[in-house]
C-alpha cells in the first residue's frame, strides 16, 4: 500500500490541526494504521492507531484526550485530529501501515511496512 500524507502546518498552542493520509494501492488488506511523529533530536515515537475495522484504536499516552484517530474506507484515508496542540507537539508526523502483528504491536515503528512521507506540524507557544 502507498501512502500520501497531508495537512501539517504552523498553529498556535490551543489549536487544532487534521492530518489526512490517502492510501492506495492494496487497501483491502487486513492493515493496522497508525501515525507517529518524530521531533528534532529525538526518536520516531508512536502516536495513534487503528485497526482496518475501526473498532479497536490506541494512543500514546502524551496525546490521550486530545487526539482522535480515525478511517473513511469510503475515501481510502484515515485521520489524525489533532486538538488543544501544545509546543511539545511539534513534529514531523508519519502515517503507516502494518499487516504483521495483528495488533499486537501497533506501537513498534519495525512493524510497519509502509509509510507515508511526513508532514511537518509546528505549534508555536
Amino acid at each position: 500500500v502507498q501512502l500520501q500524507a497531508s495537512g501539517g502546518g504552523l498553529v498556535q498552542a490551543g489549536d487544532s490541526l487534521r492530518l489526512s493520509c490517502v492510501a492506495s494501492g492494496r487497501t483491502n488488506s487486513n492493515y493496522v494504521m497508525g501515525w507517529f511523529r518524530q521531533a528534532p533530536g529525538k526518536e520516531r515515537e508512536f502516536v495513534a492507531a487503528i485497526t482496518f475495522s475501526g473498532r479497536d484504536t490506541r494512543y500514546a499516552p502524551s496525546v490521550k484526550g486530545r487526539f482522535t484517530i480515525s478511517k473513511d474506507d469510503a475515501e481510502n484515508t484515515f485521520y489524525l485530529q489533532m486538538n488543544s496542540l501544545k509546543p511539545e507537539d511539534t513534529a514531523v508526523y508519519h502515517c503507516a501501515a502494518e499487516t504483521r502483528s495483528g495488533f499486537s504491536y501497533y506501537y513498534v515503528p519495525d512493524y510497519y511496512d509502509s509509510w507515508g512521507q511526513g508532514t511537518l506540524v509546528t505549534v508555536s507557544s
